[in-house]
């Protein structure tokens, strides 16, 4: 695959992976509302995608070591992967109700994170485990980190 494609695909599904499971575990203890998880993975599934592919574009032009095709290749990767990877994320929701749904998708984010991993680990000849164990961790943390963000914001802001 191109090494503009890569980049791109990665990037889309790392950040889709991560900030879609940080926006359904912030809405979710914040709201526990279905219809409004569904509206945010709907709004960053278009804005955050247009975002970083925009991100990726502008930093593929300022490297200034790509062709003009290469780096349209990477926005375009990164503007459907991140894309298609968040909108997986509304599936379960669709067909669950939410806390199966939560179940789901933190499963399906972890299997999303583990496959890049062990196919990064594989392309660069390392052992996969350190790299699966140091990018499952960072999703962990965003878990958590946006779970207590929403279990305060629904502390303060209801009445």
């Amino acid at each position: 695959m191109k090494d503009s494609l890569k980049k791109g695909l990665s990037f889309g599904l790392t950040s889709g992976v991560i900030t879609t499971l940080g926006l359904i575990i912030g809405l979710e203890s914040s709201t526990e509302s279905k219809s409004i998880i569904v509206a945010g993975l709907l709004t960053i599934a278009i804005a955050d995608s247009m975002s970083d592919a925009m991100g990726i574009h502008i930093s593929e032009e300022a490297s200034g070591q790509k062709t003009c095709k290469e780096v349209w290749e990477a926005t375009f990767a990164t503007l459907f992967g991140k894309l298609f990877f968040t909108s997986s994320f509304i599936v379960p929701f669709i067909l669950f109700d939410t806390a199966p749904a939560l179940i789901i998708s933190v499963l399906w984010g972890l299997l999303l994170i583990i496959l890049i991993s062990l196919l990064m680990a594989k392309e660069q000849k390392i052992k996969p485990f350190k790299v699966i164990q140091g990018h499952v961790a960072i999703v962990i943390l965003v878990m958590i980190l946006t779970h207590f963000v929403g279990t305060m914001i629904s502390f303060i802001f209801k009445t």
